[in-house]
């Protein structure tokens, strides 16, 4: 006869963990309970409708998801690579794709501005040879986010090609496929989760970004004054403006989050 395990009773949390772990919620939790608390509820609907917000709400969306879509097709090859090439120097190409991660978006904004303003590496032969100038644009906008963002994208698909089963490309290699062919008909589908969840991460970015799009675009309303830039701005104006645009971010941050852990985040990891 078998013998049968009785679970006990889980042990309790330590008291010497437990403390700093509560202070760690309140610390974490008190002020965005304190945004909901403060918001103007009775005012939502106007300050929601009022022409600046809806400009800054537009303007953040389309470029969050412009930024997203042009990570999408620089990304998604770049972490093939990572993943999946056998070229020399990858270590040292993960680090360098890794480095916005960690910079400080207003440096990142600064090297934006030193290659594509009009005095830049490349700004200055776009001014004089196509007159195009890129700093201060809804284009910079784009760029700035893209910059970022792209990293949570080539991190998370290149993880999702590295837990992927590499025998159904050595499969379709075996009969006959080109490694093009093997990517798009293979290698695409069993990482879409990854992509997925990537892309939702490099937009929720993309659209809480602030400090390389004020170093690069500047602050023009309808323009290049996204959401985070017309907090900073209301802030100092109109706190309650503040508080709805603050509370739009919120909003959308937690469904990321909701979306990710739900649905494509626990399908890449299994």
């Amino acid at each position: 006869m078998g013998t049968v395990r009785r679970r006990g009773r889980e042990p309790g949390v330590p008291v010497p963990l437990l403390v700093p772990a509560v202070l760690a919620v309140a610390f974490l939790v008190l002020p965005l309970a304190g945004l909901v608390i403060r918001a103007p509820w009775g005012e939502l609907g106007p300050q929601l409708t009022s022409p600046a917000v809806g400009q800054a709400l537009r303007l953040s969306l389309v470029s969050a998801t412009a930024a997203t879509g042009l990570s999408l097709v620089l990304g998604v090859p770049l972490a093939w690579v990572l993943a999946r090439s056998r070229a020399r120097g990858r270590s040292v190409l993960r680090a360098l794709v890794t480095v916005p991660l960690v910079l400080p978006p207003v440096v990142g904004g600064v090297a934006l501005f030193l290659v594509l303003g009009r005095q830049g590496i490349v700004g200055r032969w776009l001014d004089q040879a196509l007159d195009v100038t890129v700093p201060f644009t809804t284009t910079a906008v784009v760029i700035a986010e893209t910059f970022v963002a792209m990293p949570f994208l080539v991190i998370s698909v290149e993880g999702a090609l590295r837990a992927a089963d590499a025998r159904f490309e050595d499969a379709a290699a075996t009969l006959g496929a080109d490694r093009w062919t093997t990517f798009r008909r293979v290698t695409l589908p069993l990482v879409a989760p990854g992509i997925a969840a990537g892309a939702v991460l490099c937009w929720a970015r993309a659209l809480g970004e602030f400090g390389a799009t004020i170093t690069f675009a500047g602050n023009f309303p309808g323009t290049t004054q996204t959401m985070p830039l017309a907090v900073y701005l209301a802030l100092q104006q109109d706190p309650d403006a503040a508080i709805v645009l603050s509370l739009v971010l919120l909003v959308v941050s937690v469904a990321t989050l909701l979306l990710l852990r739900d649905r494509w985040l626990t399908r890449a990891v299994r």
